[in-house]
């Protein structure tokens, strides 16, 4: 006999959700058990409701040379964990200029966020082809199949790519900028005065040469980030990728991970080096050398260049600097390091994308040539969730040491003193004037 349990005595502390409105079709009403057989009482059957996990999430669909492209998406983690998914590729010449048969290729998985996926993880699909294909300019689709291994389900055919006839060129695979930036998410409240410096410090340390990619996840729906945003956009120095949607797949940091593969796929041989970085975090490289002198030398001998976190006091600025603290930029009053020795120092990076197979938060796995861990060529000042804090950042104030080397303990927590950054800032406040002109916020 069924098991059945009465409400009408349940505790009185049972809330009831009334988040849900009236049913448009209601599903059916589940079969009724059959009698078993043998030595089975009764036949039990399952009935799924709701929404399956989908075995994989189409983010984008790039070639990445004449008989190679990658598949970005996610996958229902517990599916790529338990399961047995397999991939495999199809190009599918069109119809309308050729009449050759589909061409199948191999294909290779990777998951490029290191076991960090919650529902939903990150899986690159590598696509190969013995030879050329569609390099003669004819058009065609990349057809992704996806499916369980061993299933009697059929595989799903996804169109991951479409190329229409006349669009394929070799000039695609040559490098447009110096340097471009993959943005990880943008989320939350941002400070649009804490993202106007960001870009004006990194468009001025890139040069003219240089642009970036940046990926609104909700962080770029105020009024005052689009007024950021607009001027550098309509410059052609920044775009700015929707990526709201991905909040319907619940993945890892806003699907970190998924947006700078994507990002690395879809502009992999856009520039000479592609940085991955976050928007409170500032690329530094000590004088007299340049941006570009470090990576032209380091460039000989590597493909990925790892550089290390300088962790900057959030809230601490110095005691004899507090007039006109709200007109000051954040880079240009913060300017004591936290050299606590407990301090986890992350890591961020630059790298050849034209070898790189998956990207990462602080490094690829996956890039080919050798990697190198800086040693302080290039470095990165890191002023922890600034970029979205409203209030003024000046909270505690302490004084310049007479030996700039000495520490100055605040709190049981030791700084020293750098103004490394700070020294730039008029030079970038008039870098932006030229560029973009006056900014209202």
């Amino acid at each position: 006999m069924p098991i059945t349990q009465s409400c009408e005595n349940s505790s009185s502390n049972l809330s009831v959700s009334t988040n849900f409105g009236p049913a448009a079709a209601i599903d059916p009403i589940p079969a009724p058990e059959e009698q078993g057989t043998g030595i089975h009482s009764s036949v039990r059957h399952l009935h799924p409701f709701g929404i399956a996990s989908y075995i994989f999430v189409l983010t984008g669909g790039y070639r990445t040379q004449t008989r190679s492209f990658a598949v970005v998406g996610l996958a229902a983690k517990s599916l790529h964990v338990f399961g047995k998914p397999n991939f495999a590729c199809e190009w599918v010449p069109d119809s309308t200029t050729s009449d050759s048969p589909s061409i199948f290729g191999s294909a290779r998985k990777i998951w490029p966020d290191w076991g960090y996926g919650r529902v939903y993880t990150v899986v690159v699909v590598h696509c190969y082809f013995k030879s050329s294909v569609g390099e003669n300019g004819s058009g065609g689709r990349l057809i992704l199949h996806a499916g369980e291994k061993g299933s009697a389900t059929p595989a799903s055919k996804i169109t991951a790519l479409v190329e229409a006839p006349g669009s394929y060129s070799p000039s695609q695979f040559l490098p447009k900028y110096d340097y471009l930036y993959c943005g990880s998410s943008l989320f939350g409240d941002v400070n649009p005065q804490r993202l106007r410096e960001w870009i004006a410090y990194h468009a001025w340390l890139f040069g003219p040469r240089s642009h970036f990619v940046l990926h609104d996840a909700g962080g770029a729906r105020s009024k005052g980030v689009r007024s950021v945003l607009e001027p550098w956009v309509r410059s052609g120095r920044v775009t700015v990728q929707d990526f709201r949607e991905q909040a319907r797949f619940d993945g890892y940091y806003h699907n970190q991970f998924l947006v700078v593969n994507d990002c690395l796929f879809r502009y992999k041989h856009a520039a000479n080096w592609t940085f991955f970085f976050d928007v409170d975090e500032y690329v530094h490289v000590p004088g007299p050398s340049t941006l570009g002198s470090v990576l032209n030398e380091l460039g000989q001998k590597y493909s990925q260049i790892i550089f290390k976190q300088t962790p900057m006091g959030h809230n601490v600025c110095i005691d004899s600097n507090r007039t006109n603290l709200s007109r000051q930029w954040g880079f240009e009053k913060l300017v004591f390091i936290n050299v606590q020795k407990s301090v986890r120092l992350d890591r961020k990076y630059v790298l050849r994308a034209p070898l790189a197979d998956s990207a990462g938060v602080h490094l690829s796995e996956n890039v080919r040539g050798k990697s190198l861990y800086s040693r302080g060529q290039i470095s990165y000042f890191h002023f922890h969730n600034t970029i979205t804090e409203h209030q003024e950042n000046c909270r505690e104030f302490v004084k310049v040491p007479k030996n700039r080397t000495s520490k100055v303990w605040l709190n049981k927590i030791p700084y020293l003193y750098d103004d490394k950054l700070s020294t730039l800032a008029d030079e970038v406040k008039q870098f932006e004037l030229q560029t973009i002109g006056p900014v209202t916020l």
